[in-house]
């Protein structure tokens, strides 16, 4: 099932970041400028987690949102 027909069923934003996280890992490789990749580095580590983390859970947050 797609994450579109999910959202079209009004599931709630649990729901969809339990889909999100859910299934295998895969790799991908995109550039973003350097300054970009330094300050979200940064950020994770004031987190407490690692950079891949802070990404995917930046990814999810902003797909799980209602979109009205």
């Amino acid at each position: 099932m797609k994450f579109s027909e999910l959202v079209e069923q009004g599931l709630t934003e649990t729901e969809k970041r339990e889909f999100l996280a859910d299934g295998d890992m895969t790799a991908i490789t995109f550039r973003i400028p350097r300054n970009l990749k330094e300050a979200s580095q940064e950020e994770a580590r004031n987190r407490g987690t690692s950079f891949s983390s802070f990404v995917r859970s930046c990814l999810m947050q902003e797909l799980s949102k209602d979109r009205k």
